[in-house]
């Protein structure tokens, strides 16, 4: 007969799948965690000042005598996310992780309740306090560039299941009829960084708000580098948007929408620049009907060919070959205008990252604000993870699940030498030897200052 509960577990043998070799599986009251190289991570939010500029701008306070502190609570969410949490159940996995604790220096980890009312605390003003402090407090230390940076525009679909603010049904091409979210984003692409996110209703247009939203995003970044190009797919191709760069002297390469004005004006083109067998490319001016300016339009010609599938759409009056079209106001040869773009696909690649490796989709409450701050804190997740590469000298950027299963994920066992705390890392997951030119990094990385804020002495 089996033992009751109060007894003491004792030892259970198991055979090995593939050998049948007996196994004995024992208990440990050792402290021991998956997540060891998260101390590599530590290491770098504390170089950088993390929890203090957390705790400057955190607009929420509690006043019971048993609270925990928002800040502890704002960074658990944020390292469950990190180690691999796509709800806020998730995160409650974590609180019997007291290794973790250690690294942390968390007396308990929250529940997911505890976070979950922390961010129905969130009205706009809660999430404009914090989150645009913070994104001024990183973009101080992006990389200087003397050519300056290239803005990508995007939007992509959350599916929701349930009823929450704003989850409505729009356009959603993964799962038809079901409502959404549709956030839109501004990537700085040779950073890897996300300028500016905001959480829209599902029923929202792909250019929806776009130009309140670059507003936003360009005061946000201010004067500390130009901004040499906007890119943007074919769903920004809008007169309001394209007159708004052009007032702001921003110059664009908008994919342009396939109307029969823009088909027709493709299709007179005469002179073709070929760049081989297979490529041509050509331009125009156009002004369509409620545009006050006549731009330009770069066209790119590829020939069909059997077994390869063509990235441009098909005009039925030129058979054999495909277009792509693009509305730009550079001034640079065609071909250099396809090649800038091309360089754009990468920002489908940040957006499968935020959905797929950080659970960006994942953590929805009722409230339409709550759930925006806890997509904001993905986000900013998502730049530290980007910055941390810089500061540990990785020689090129990895996603951020390789991150997790390369750097953060290594066994550990809790210790004490003296008074001390020791974490213990398994040799055989790589230990302490591989991390340490990833600490060393980080310790002597010289932390940059962003221009506008270096003070020069009169003299």
């Amino acid at each position: 007969m089996e033992s009751d509960a109060t007894d003491k577990p004792v030892p259970r043998e198991i055979n090995a799948l593939l050998s049948n070799e007996r196994l004995i599986l024992r208990e440990t009251q050792r402290a021991v965690t998956p997540f060891g190289g998260i101390a590599v991570f530590i290491s770098f939010l504390d170089k950088i000042g993390f929890v203090d500029a957390v705790r400057q701008h955190m607009p929420i306070h509690w006043r019971s005598p048993n609270h925990m502190d928002p800040t502890v609570t704002f960074t658990a969410f944020l390292i469950a996310v990190l180690v691999g949490a796509r709800r806020f159940a998730h995160a409650s996995l974590l609180r019997g992780d007291r290794a973790l604790h250690a690294l942390l220096g968390l007396p308990r980890f929250p529940t997911d309740d505890t976070i979950r009312n922390l961010f129905r605390r969130f009205g706009m003003g809660e999430v404009q306090r914090l989150f645009e402090p913070l994104a001024e407090w990183q973009m101080q230390r992006l990389p200087q560039r003397s050519e300056g940076y290239t803005l990508d525009l995007d939007s992509t679909v959350l599916e929701r299941y349930g009823k929450q603010e704003g989850s409505l049904k729009g356009h959603n091409p993964r799962k038809h009829g079901r409502p959404s979210h549709h956030p839109l984003l501004a990537v700085l692409s040779e950073a890897h960084f996300l300028l500016h996110g905001w959480l829209r209703s599902g029923n929202c247009g792909t250019s929806r708000g776009v130009e309140e939203f670059l507003k936003e995003a360009l005061a946000l970044w201010g004067q500390r580098e130009k901004i040499r190009l906007l890119r943007a797919d074919a769903g920004f191709f809008d007169d309001k948007l394209l007159s708004f760069l052009e007032q702001r002297l921003l110059p664009y390469i908008v994919v342009a929408k396939l109307t029969p004005w823009v088909k027709r004006a493709a299709q007179r083109v005469e002179q073709w620049t070929l760049l081989d067998d297979d490529y041509a490319v050509g331009e125009f001016q156009l002004q369509l009907h409620g545009w006050s300016v006549a731009r330009r339009f770069v066209v790119i010609r590829e020939q069909v060919r059997e077994g390869r599938d063509s990235v441009g759409r098909k005009l039925i009056d030129v058979p054999g070959y495909t277009f792509r079209l693009f509305a730009t106001s550079c001034s640079d040869p065609p071909q250099e205008i396809w090649r800038d773009y091309n360089r754009r696909a990468d920002m489908e690649n940040r957006i499968a990252e935020l959905k797929h490796d950080l659970g960006a989709d994942g953590f929805c409450m009722q409230q339409f604000l709550a759930t925006e701050a806890a997509f904001r804190t993905v986000l900013l997740l998502f730049h530290l993870l980007a910055e941390f590469q810089r500061a540990a000298g990785l020689p090129v950027y990895r996603e951020p699940a390789t991150i997790r299963t390369q750097v953060l994920t290594c066994g550990a066992i809790l210790g004490r030498a003296g008074r001390r705390l020791v974490i213990h890392l398994s040799e055989s997951w790589g230990g302490l030897k591989t991390r340490i030119p990833l600490l060393d990094s980080i310790l002597n990385w010289q932390i940059p200052t962003s221009p506008k804020l270096e003070m020069v002495l009169q003299t």
